[in-house]
C-alpha cells in the first residue's frame, strides 16, 4: 500500500516533514472548563456541571454540580455560589456554599456567608459574614461571626472589613 520511494520521492532518505504547519494553540483551561472572559458581563442564573474560572462580572446565581468555581482576581460576582469547590481571588457579593472546600486567597474579598466541610481564610483576605463548617459525620461543627483568626479550627488568619 505504501512504497518507501515511490516514484513521486515523498518518501526520500533526508526528506522532512513541512515546517509549514503550527503546532495547535495550547487551550487557556483545561477540557471540562469554561470561562468568563473580563470583557463578559452576565446576568442571570449560570448552572454547569464543568469547572468554571470567572474573570469577567456575574450578577444573579451560580451552581456548578460537578466541579469547581473559581474567581479570578478580576472576577466581580454579584450571586449566590454553590459548588464542590470554590475559590475566591476576586470579589464576591453573596453566599458561598462549597460541598467539599471554599478557599479565599490573600487577594480575595467576600461580603456574604460561607458555608463548607473545610474554609480557608488566607493572611490579608477580606471578609465579612458568617462561617459555617460541616463535619459529614456530625452536622454543623463550629460557626463563627466577623473577625477569624488562625485558631485550631482550620483557618488561617484573615481580617474582617466593615
Amino acid at each position: 500500500m505504501w512504497k518507501k520511494n515511490g516514484a513521486n520521492g515523498s518518501s526520500k532518505k533526508g526528506a522532512t516533514a513541512p515546517t509549514s504547519e503550527a503546532a495547535p494553540p495550547t487551550p487557556i483551561a483545561r477540557i471540562g472548563s469554561s470561562h468568563i472572559g473580563r470583557s463578559l458581563s452576565l446576568k442571570g442564573d449560570l448552572c454547569a456541571e464543568e469547572d468554571l474560572f470567572i474573570e469577567g462580572q456575574i450578577e444573579g446565581k451560580i451552581t456548578v454540580t460537578k466541579g469547581s468555581v473559581t474567581v479570578g482576581e478580576k472576577g466581580r460576582v454579584q450571586a449566590d455560589i454553590e459548588a464542590t469547590k470554590i475559590q475566591v481571588a476576586g470579589e464576591v457579593e453573596g453566599d458561598l456554599t462549597g460541598r467539599e472546600q471554599v478557599v479565599v486567597l490573600e487577594t480575595g474579598r467576600v461580603y456574604g456567608n460561607i458555608k463548607a466541610k473545610s474554609v480557608t481564610l488566607q493572611n490579608g483576605a477580606q471578609f465579612q459574614g458568617s462561617i459555617d463548617m460541616e463535619s459529614a459525620g456530625r452536622g454543623r461543627q463550629s460557626q463563627s461571626s466577623g473577625a477569624v483568626s488562625g485558631k485550631s479550627n482550620g483557618l488561617t488568619q484573615g481580617r474582617s472589613e466593615p
